[in-house]
C-alpha cells in the first residue's frame, strides 16, 4: 500500500512499518511539515514565475505608438578622461533635433561612458533623454562603437503621455548625416 502524503499512514491506520499512525505522532508532524513547506516554496515559485512573465508580457491595456524620426546632431564634444586616448570613463556627450517631415519635432540629448576596452574594440553605457510636445522618454542600453549594426536602446520610463512608457529604440548611422530612429513606445 502506498502511504498518505498527509498522515503517513497507508489507509488502513498503519504506517508503512505495520505501526498505527498513533504511535508514530512525531513522525506524523515532521512529515506535514515537510509536505507543507515544500507546497509552500513550489507556490512561493510559481508566483515569481507568473510575475516575472506578466512583466515581459504587453498588458492589455498598452498602446503602441510609432515614431520614425530622422536625427539631426546639433552638438557633440568627447571628453578624455585618465591617460590620454581610450579609456575607462571615456564620455561622449551630445545633443540633437529630432525631425519628422522634415520639420523639428523635438529635441534630445545624453551620454555615453566608456565601461570595458578589448583591443579597439569600445562598449559604452549609454543613456538618452528625447523630449517631443507629449513628453518625454528615456532611454539607455549598451553600445560597441564602429560597429554597423543598428543600436537597440530600452525605454526605461519617461513624463507626460509617456509616463511609464517602456518599449525600444533602434537607432541606425549614428553621427551621420543619415541618422534615424525608430520608437516602439509601449504606454
Amino acid at each position: 500500500m502506498v502511504p498518505d502524503a498527509i498522515s503517513g499512514t497507508t489507509g488502513n491506520g498503519t504506517t508503512g512499518s505495520g505501526k498505527t499512525g498513533r504511535a508514530s505522532g512525531g513522525r506524523r508532524r515532521v512529515t506535514l511539515t515537510r509536505v507543507l513547506a515544500a507546497s509552500m516554496a513550489t507556490a512561493a515559485i510559481g508566483f515569481a514565475a507568473v510575475g516575472n512573465a506578466d512583466a515581459d508580457a504587453p498588458r492589455q491595456r498598452d498602446r503602441v505608438e510609432i515614431l520614425e524620426l530622422k536625427v539631426r546632431n546639433d552638438q557633440y564634444t568627447a571628453v578624455d578622461l585618465g591617460p590620454a586616448g581610450p579609456s575607462l570613463g571615456d564620455m561622449d556627450v551630445y545633443s540633437g533635433t529630432a525631425i519628422k517631415d522634415g520639420r523639428g519635432v523635438g529635441r534630445g540629448g545624453g551620454q555615453c561612458q566608456v565601461i570595458a576596452l578589448s583591443g579597439a574594440e569600445t562598449t559604452s553605457q549609454c543613456v538618452l533623454t528625447m523630449e517631443v510636445e507629449s513628453g518625454s522618454l528615456t532611454m539607455q542600453s549598451l553600445w560597441t562603437k564602429g560597429g554597423t549594426a543598428p543600436l537597440d536602446m530600452a525605454i526605461t520610463g519617461g513624463t507626460g503621455a509617456y509616463a511609464g512608457a517602456r518599449g525600444i529604440v533602434r537607432f541606425w548611422d549614428i553621427g551621420t548625416a543619415d541618422e534615424r530612429a525608430r520608437a516602439e513606445i509601449l504606454r
